[in-house]
């Protein structure tokens, strides 16, 4: 099922260079852009930055923020922990065929990406449920681009949902106790 999954999305690839333009785009730069929206959301939602009392607000908004992008950052050390266990190969590597759009190194399962961006969508959402789908969505489309790129197996991108989601909920709760 991996293979069939991965084959039908890396068919869309080398077929038209404005497909692959934007692949390549969603798989290397909406990442830096979803960062930004992230933090620039977290921020002005809260008028953080526009408020008199600066330090005020962002002692009580402040963990909100913090949680958001802790759980990103514990989700990508994760996953980079993981890739030492599963020396899981990329699709480029592995199969003869497969071409990327652009070359990256180390193992693959699972996708550092897709657990960092979902970590960090998860946490949006238990706050904020409308802009989280949003995010969800950015992280989905991130994830298949890089499968469609050839640099990711569907496995490594949903382990990489899965693992995500579980470090947001596990830091969730631990907000929730406290």
């Amino acid at each position: 099922m991996n293979n069939i999954i991965f084959n039908f999305l890396y068919g869309f690839a080398h077929h038209f260079k404005y497909v692959d333009d934007i692949v390549f785009f969603c798989a290397i730069y909406l990442p830096y852009l979803i960062v930004i929206f992230a933090i620039s959301f977290l921020l002005l939602h809260h008028d953080i930055i526009s408020s008199k009392f600066y330090l005020k607000k962002i002692s009580s908004k402040g963990v909100e923020i913090m949680i958001a992008f802790f759980s990103g950052f514990v989700a990508w050390i994760s996953a980079s922990v993981l890739k030492v266990f599963f020396h899981t190969p990329r699709p480029f590597v592995d199969l003869f065929n497969v071409y990327p759009l652009f070359y990256e190194k180390g193992f693959a399962f699972p996708s550092g990406h897709a657990t960092f961006f979902m970590a960090l969508a998860m946490a949006i959402l238990f706050n904020h449920k409308k802009v989280g789908i949003i995010f969800i969505f950015l992280a989905l489309i991130v994830g298949i681009a890089r499968i469609i790129a050839g640099v990711h197996y569907p496995i490594d991108i949903l382990g990489g949902f899965i693992l995500g989601s579980l470090i947001s909920i596990f830091f969730y709760s631990i907000r929730k106790i406290i």
